[in-house]
This record gives structure tokens, C-alpha cells and sequence, in this order.
């Protein structure tokens, strides 16, 4: 089971919410490309979007009203 220390995550992050929302939002957008190119995958989306985002792949931008929750 993935478990990634959160602290590294977050930090340029500080939203929780935001950090869920956008693992969920790639993690269906790489199954469905898989889907589409009628590939296997080895790993679970939701993994792969998580070290995709670990490693600056994608840039989480949230809006300044939830910054501060």
C-alpha cells in the first residue's frame, strides 16, 4: 500500500482537499487514457497520479479562499 509522507507532499500545498481532488481528477483521466489506448496497467491509477504530482509532473493551483483552511 502507497503511503507517502504527507509532509512532502504538501508542501507547496497546503489543502488537503486540494491534494485529494486533484489525485482523483488524474488518476481518472490516466484510466481513461489507458482505457482508450486499450492498455494494462501495472500500478493503479491513483498511485501513478500521486508520484506524478511527488514529482512535479503536475502543479496543484488552488484558489487563495482555501488556502488558509
Amino acid at each position: 500500500m502507497l503511503n507517502p509522507d504527507l509532509r512532502k507532499v504538501l508542501v507547496n500545498h497546503l489543502s488537503r482537499y486540494s491534494l485529494v481532488t486533484a489525485v482523483a481528477k488524474r488518476a481518472r483521466a490516466i484510466a481513461e487514457e489507458a482505457e482508450e489506448r486499450k492498455i494494462l496497467l501495472d500500478e493503479k491509477p491513483v498511485t501513478m497520479a500521486i508520484d506524478e504530482i511527488i514529482q512535479g509532473k503536475y502543479i496543484i493551483v488552488e484558489p487563495e479562499e482555501i488556502r488558509n483552511i
